[in-house]
């Protein structure tokens, strides 16, 4: 196995907790990164990656960081998940850096929700969904911006 060369990455994100990984569903390719409720955090953060194709993961990210990986970078993960050339325009890498490990997901979408609950399972499917920040691949190739341009992604 040969190592790559560390590319460059916009930051699009950056949390001050700690995120495990809390499962991955096949049938709707969604996986789900959590930061529990702490002594010091009062709420719970979900990170949600829709329409995942590939990834590559460690099981927790203390002081996660969420990038944009260059073109290079992308084309490479695109070549290698094997997804048909016409999804190329609805997918996003997402790097992940972070104090105890690195990776990335190639995904449709990405969610950081708020709960005030800190329970294991989804939570209350009623209840009204607190989003923190999102990002969807046109947010990245905004018209006018280059590619990874942070300005162009959705915080709500």
């Amino acid at each position: 196995m040969t190592s790559r060369p560390c590319t460059r990455s916009t930051l699009l994100h950056r949390f001050d907790r700690t995120f495990r990984v809390w499962g991955y569903a096949v049938s709707h390719s969604h996986l789900l990164l959590r930061s529990r409720k702490d002594g010091v955090e009062d709420s719970r953060l979900d990170l949600h990656f829709e329409a995942v194709d590939s990834m590559q993961l460690v099981k927790r990210y203390e002081g996660l960081e969420l990038h944009a990986v260059d073109d290079s970078e992308f084309s490479r993960v695109y070549e290698e998940s094997g997804v048909p050339p016409g999804w190329r325009d609805t997918r996003l890498v997402v790097r992940l850096r972070s104090r105890s490990g690195t990776g990335y997901v190639q995904c449709g979408r990405v969610v950081v929700d708020r709960h005030q609950d800190d329970e294991d399972g989804p939570g209350d499917a009623s209840a009204i969904r607190d989003v923190v920040w999102s990002l969807r691949p046109s947010g990245l190739r905004a018209p006018g911006g280059p590619a990874g341009d942070p300005s162009a992604h959705r915080k709500e």
